[in-house]
């Protein structure tokens, strides 16, 4: 890779589906508590869901603060932000907005709107990770952050729980990064330490 065109990617948006707990606790395990970039969470579950189960399973495996998204909470680095049950979450500059806006490919909070949230404001510092799931979201997103200069990892649907939704995302964009889940954390820190160069 050319020095001078490598960049800081310092917001990174996960989509995870049916099987994305087991995938998501491998993915953080595996990332350092200095991690430069923010990293903001879909998990499709029901709308009934406890609000914080899903944080606190996640919490127990990492060192990076986790914690569920605040409409209007600022985003830092190093910290996980996970959307909350029957809220879209949306990236709005340096901040997170929460929307009861109609579900998106059945799910709210939904994936795809993530994505493209986090590709209008970050653009080629955002990394869009899509993890296992049985249905397509997620997959037009990612291909609007790859669309507008950010970079795709797909969990290779080989390792996937239901491969369906890493398939959908390979099939919008074939030029995303595949490896098993046990290498995306290495993925995401090798990307969030890009710099670029001063011309």
């Amino acid at each position: 890779m050319n020095p001078a065109q490598t960049v800081a990617r310092d917001l990174v948006a996960v989509g995870a589906s049916w099987g994305g707990l087991q995938a998501l606790r491998t993915l953080l395990r595996g990332l350092p508590p200095e991690l430069g970039a923010a990293l903001v969470v879909v998990q499709h579950r029901s709308a009934h869901s406890h609000p914080t189960v899903l944080r606190d399973l996640l919490a127990a495996v990492t060192a990076l603060p986790v914690r569920d998204a605040d409409d209007k909470c600022s985003l830092e680095p190093g910290h996980v932000y996970m959307a909350p049950p029957d809220f879209h979450t949306m990236v709005e500059g340096a901040h997170l907005e929460l929307s009861v806006d109609a579900a998106v490919e059945y799910s709210r909070p939904s994936i795809d709107v993530l994505f493209e949230s986090a590709a209008e404001s970050f653009r080629d510092r955002c990394v869009g990770v899509v993890l296992t799931g049985a249905n397509a979201d997620g997959a037009a997103g990612l291909a609007r952050i790859v669309e507008l200069g950010g970079a795709a990892i797909v969990q290779d649907p080989e390792s996937a729980e239901r491969p369906e939704m890493p398939r959908a995302a390979l099939a919008a964009v074939p030029s995303a990064t595949v490896v098993p889940v046990e290498a995306i954390a290495e993925t995401l820190v090798e990307l969030c330490a890009e710099r670029g160069v001063a011309v």
